[in-house]
Parts: structure tokens; C-alpha cells; sequence
């Protein structure tokens, strides 16, 4: 059953889509990127072990996925995040094709077993030779990644990484054994697997702002990044469906998952895994309009770090409008013969400003 098929109830999305005002200069640069790397074939013998040709890198519209989930980033930034998301999706469609399809364990855990060489805690440590497209991006990136400004990111970004590429083995373990995951235990899979625990280092690429380090740890602040990370790779389970578990036979998705643990027809677990990304974008919601101001009055925060608390959230909620609207219009989930997989309402007026008991006096927040 595809999910054409279905008639869905609506993720719900209360955030407008804002776009970076660099958007018509990244495609042409970003490409040339991943034409360096060797993701991207420029027609020749040697490109024979590229992962997209011109035409679909083109068709997934990754420099739009990037300006809409990054509208405030200056230019480099801008760049900087858009590489690496060429490079997280040439890895999933180069493991897709290498490894899922082939049902390949060994040479999925050699290839992951060498990623690692690449992955650095530390500053200058060296790397091995690259030997294909999906190396030669890594390597590329822990040079970049990780400026003054940033530097605190290395070790827990590279974790992330690190998280992302071991879950593609044991997804592939899942598939072959045919073992669904329980739902229970998915949603903090999904967040690795998705590379969701990156997603705080762009927004503050993007936004120039941190979670203050008081709150950081807290309950409140734990529970709200958990409902950001499984809203984004969730939601992405839904709109590639069709994709991972008709191409890929893929069991690792929130709509199989769903459909096995809770022992209902795929037919009902379709609206069910929507009704559950919604969900937990309503805990979202509910933490950052109601959770944050206790916390913030809790801790005495001061005006600076309320303003960047604030910062931070608005980036937060770009991120999350920008990556719905892609996974619902990007050729990548949305057949060109067919209605798309979701149906996706976005909000009217800006994104819903933080309480000014947590913006602070003075930072703009509307009352």
C-alpha cells in the first residue's frame, strides 16, 4: 500500500516558512562543492562512481531545504550548513545503494568502521585517504565545521556523526533480520539515525546564538530539544515512505513501526504516525510558550542571556518550517505523477514570538 493511497489528516505546522535572501547564489556553488568531492558526475569515465548525476542533485533542491531552514545565516554560513547537508544525503543514498539494497553487512560496517577515521575530537588530528565521494565530503567538512566561534561543537557534533552513520548498519540489521523496532524504543533511534542531534549546531550557525549554559541540562530544556529532534525525523519517516519502504524495504519507519507495535493495518498507522508527529510538535509548543518562561524566571536569567534563549528559538522554529515545507515539495518525497505523500498547512504571521517573561524586557517580544 503507498501512501497516494491514504487520505491524511494534516501535519500541522504553526511556524511560516521564511527564506534566506542568498538563496539564488548557493545552487551553483554548492554544486561545483559536490562536483569537487565527487558526489555529482560531470559526464566523464571518472565519474563513474558518483551518487547523482547533474540532473538529480538538481531535482533534490537541497540550496531551498537550506535557505528555508537557515532564512537569518549570513552567506558563509549559509554554504558551510548547505555542504554538509549535501553531504549527510550522499551518504544515506550512497548507503541506500551500496549496502540496503544489497543487503551487503560487511561492506556496510567496513565503510562505517573507515567513516570513523574521519570523525576528530580533537583539532589537526590527520585522516586517512579518502577513497570515495562520501569520505572526501567528511574529510572536507571537519576542516570547516568547526571555527573559533564554533569550536565547542567538535566533540558532540562529531558524536552525532558518529551515531548517524553506526544507526544505517543497524537499520540494515533490522531489515535483514526483518526486526521492526518498538515504538518505545524508535523515537530516540530515529533522532540518531536522522543526525537530528546536529540540528542545534545550525541553529546557532545560523542565528550567532546559544542555549545559555544554565539551562542547557535542565528537564524543560531536554524535553523541548527531544520534541525538536523527533519532529524533524519523524515527520521525514512519513514523507519518504513510499521511498525507504517500497525501494529500500526498509523497516525502520514510524509507519511500520507503528503498525507492528501497536498491531493495527497499515492503513491506520499512516494517520496515527501524523497524528503522533503533531504530537510531539504540540510538546514543542507547549514547553516553549509555557515551560521556558518558568524555567527562565526559575534560574533569574539574565536580559543578554534572554535575548539569546530568545534568538535561538525563533532560529528553531525557522528550522522546523523549513524542513516540513521541503519534505513536502521536494521531488525527493513528492512524485511527479501523483498527489504528494503529506499535506502540509503552515501558519499565518510570524513565527509566535517567546513570551516576554522569557525574552526579557526591552529584546521585542510582543506581549
Amino acid at each position: 500500500m503507498t501512501m497516494h493511497a491514504v487520505e491524511l489528516p494534516e501535519l500541522w505546522m504553526p511556524h511560516p516558512l521564511r527564506v534566506n535572501r542568498h538563496l539564488p547564489g548557493l545552487r551553483a556553488e554548492s554544486e561545483t562543492w559536490a562536483r569537487e568531492m565527487g558526489m555529482v558526475s560531470d559526464g566523464r569515465r571518472t565519474s563513474r562512481h558518483a551518487i547523482w548525476t547533474r540532473s538529480q542533485f538538481q531535482a533534490m533542491t537541497v540550496d531551498q531545504l537550506t535557505a528555508w531552514t537557515l532564512p537569518d545565516a549570513a552567506p558563509a554560513d549559509l554554504r558551510l550548513n548547505h555542504r554538509f547537508n549535501i553531504w549527510a544525503l550522499a551518504w544515506d543514498d550512497y548507503f541506500a545503494s551500496a549496502f540496503k539494497r544489497t543487503g551487503d553487512m560487511q561492506g556496510a560496517r567496513e565503510f562505517t568502521v573507515r567513516l570513523h577515521a574521519f570523525l576528530h575530537p580533537e583539532d589537526g588530528a590527520r585522516s586517512p585517504e579518502p577513497v570515495n565521494a562520501v569520505e572526501r565530503g567528511l574529510a572536507d567538512l571537519q576542516r570547516q565545521l568547526f571555527p573559533p566561534r564554533l569550536a565547542h561543537w567538535r566533540r558532540d557534533f562529531n558524536r552525532a556523526l558518529a551515531q548517524y552513520i553506526d544507526a544505517g548498519v543497524e537499520e540494515l540489521a533490522n531489515s535483514r533480520a526483518g526486526r521492526v523496532p518498538h515504538l518505545i524504543d524508535y523515537a530516540p533511534f530515529r533522532r540518531e539515525s536522522f543526525a537530528a542531534h546536529t540540528a542545534p549546531y545550525s541553529v546557532e550557525l545560523s542565528t550567532g546564538a546559544r542555549i545559555p549554559e544554565r539551562i542547557r541540562s535542565s528537564r524543560t530544556m531536554r524535553g523541548l530539544l527531544a520534541a525538536f529532534m523527533d519532529v524533524m525525523g519523524l515527520a521525514n519517516d512519513i514523507a519518504s515512505y513510499d521511498r525507504e519502504v517500497h525501494e529500500e524495504h526498509d523497516v525502520n519507519n514510524l509507519v511500520v513501526v507503528m503498525a507492528t507495535s501497536l498491531g493495527i493495518p497499515l492503513g491506520d498507522a499512516v494517520p496515527a504516525a501524523v497524528r503522533l508527529v503533531n504530537s510531539r510538535l504540540r510538546d514543542f509548543e507547549q514547553l516553549r510558550q509555557d515551560g521556558l518562561p518558568l524555567l527562565v524566571r526559575r534560574c533569574g536569567l539574565r536580559h543578554e542571556e534572554r535575548a539569546e534563549l530568545e534568538t535561538w528559538i525563533g532560529g528553531a522554529c525557522s528550522f522546523l518550517s523549513g524542513l516540513h515545507a521541503w519534505y513536502t515539495g521536494a521531488p525527493r518525497y513528492v512524485s511527479p505523477d501523483g498527489p504528494p505523500g503529506l499535506r502540509y498547512r503552515a501558519g499565518t504571521g510570524a513565527c509566535p514570538p517567546v513570551p516576554a517573561s522569557v525574552a526579557g524586557p526591552g529584546s521585542g517580544a510582543q506581549p
